[in-house]
């Protein structure tokens, strides 16, 4: 099971825009020009200088002092609550902050554009202080007004905290249909995939996130699931480990001799002296207690290449004669990998074209397989979205396909 970490959606009180909000200035001529009473006036001067020495909580002392002022203006009232909106922001008192937003969104008193940022700043001012409700209320009322991925994305997070998993699902297909899901949104839909042990539609989501985001946790993931499919057939093994070593995904010394082994196995000796090499340019074989057993298996790879290559025309003209395409399109996929594209890819053409095959599909998904090494890279995608099959050969067609395609960092 995958642990996604979702990027930081907190919202920092500049990016909605009130830490600016300085109290006095940037008001309309007519608020600004308006006489005020000096008890108003005094506490309001008090306010913003303890405010510009960053005691926003003596700010906030100094406000109670006007709040005690009988028979307020509304401009009045509107000023005190501008300043105690930055004054409680800044100290963290949310709640105080929230009552003063909403108090300046009702005044009637702010322009267009500032109405939009007081009210993106109340979302923040929610959230912040934890009142997930209130938050999305205030997002969803915004977005009828005008869409925002910005706050949807806000409103998904907020659903995704809250546990509300139908909402978040509603809201994630909304902007799966307009667009393409972020990572981060990827993620989220995955985990409520295993929440509802929705088992294809997270495998679905993890292939998704590996195409476009191919991180190795995402691959593995895949790949480790795939292999878990009642019916995935063990043939497949090798396929795997191509997919593996193909997303930079084997690591361990037991993974670069298994595959090694199993690619031996399947009679293409070339391709494991490719493995057997990269597993020691990656340190991860050629060192420790195990060492001479990794030279064995190097030198073994090494003599059946040679017997391999002093045989192909024998080997070919065996299978011929036996009609064994099985094992023409194997011996085909060994010389591409060893270097004869041309030759291998002609004869498992012809192979599987002749058919009489026993796993047709398996068969075609090696010669996409082959395209891909060869360099051909859109022959191996017209030929693996051809595979099908029920034991795995569709889903390590359509990953092949993925893998080809992925985006380059």
């Amino acid at each position: 099971m995958i642990k996604f970490r979702l990027a930081h959606l907190g919202l920092a009180l500049a990016a909605l825009g009130f830490t600016a909000l300085t109290p006095v200035i940037g008001l309309s001529p007519a608020i600004a020009a308006e006489a005020l009473r000096a008890e108003i006036g005094k506490p309001i001067q008090q306010a913003q200088a303890l405010m510009k020495s960053g005691k926003h909580k003596e700010a906030l002392a100094a406000l109670r002092d006007a709040d005690k002022v009988s028979n307020k203006t509304a401009n009045e009232s509107y000023l005190i609550e501008r300043v105690r909106a930055a004054a409680a922001s800044s100290a963290g008192d949310y709640d105080t902050a929230a009552k003063a937003f909403e108090a300046l969104l009702a005044s009637g008193k702010l322009s267009a554009a500032e109405r939009s940022q007081f009210a993106e700043g109340l979302v923040g001012i929610y959230m912040r202080g934890g009142d997930l409700n209130k938050a999305n209320a205030a997002i969803e009322k915004l977005l009828k007004e005008k869409d925002d991925p910005k706050l949807r994305a806000y409103l998904m997070q907020n659903y995704y905290k809250q546990g509300n998993v139908a909402a978040l699902e509603s809201e994630l297909r909304k902007v799966e249909q307009s667009g393409r899901l972020t990572e981060d949104q990827l993620g989220m839909l995955a985990n409520i995939q295993l929440k509802k042990n929705d088992k294809v539609g997270y495998v679905n989501t993890i292939e998704k996130l590996a195409a476009g985001y191919p991180k190795a946790q995402y691959w593995t993931d895949l790949l480790n699931r795939v292999q878990g499919k009642p019916g995935f057939s063990g043939r497949l093994s090798v396929d795997v480990y191509r997919l593996k070593l193909a997303n930079n995904l084997m690591k361990k010394p037991s993974e670069f001799m298994e595959m090694a082994q199993l690619v031996l196995q399947a009679k293409a000796p070339a391709e494991a002296l490719k493995v057997i090499d990269k597993g020691y340019k990656a340190g991860a074989l050629g060192t420790g207690s195990e060492a001479a057993r990794h030279q064995r298996l190097k030198d073994l790879a090494e003599k059946n290449l040679a017997d391999q290559n002093k045989g192909v025309a024998a080997l070919e003209a065996e299978y011929t004669a036996a009609k064994d395409n099985d094992a023409l399109v194997g011996l085909g996929y060994a010389l591409v990998q060893a270097g004869q594209a041309d030759k291998g890819l002609k004869m498992m053409e012809a192979a599987i074209k002749a058919g009489g095959l026993k796993y047709t599909d398996e068969a075609k998904l090696r010669l996409g397989e082959a395209y891909a090494v060869a360099g051909k890279k859109q022959q191996a995608i017209n030929t693996l979205k051809g595979v099908g099959g029920k034991e795995g050969t569709a889903e390590l067609a359509r990953y092949w396909i993925m893998a080809i395609n992925r985006p380059i960092a």
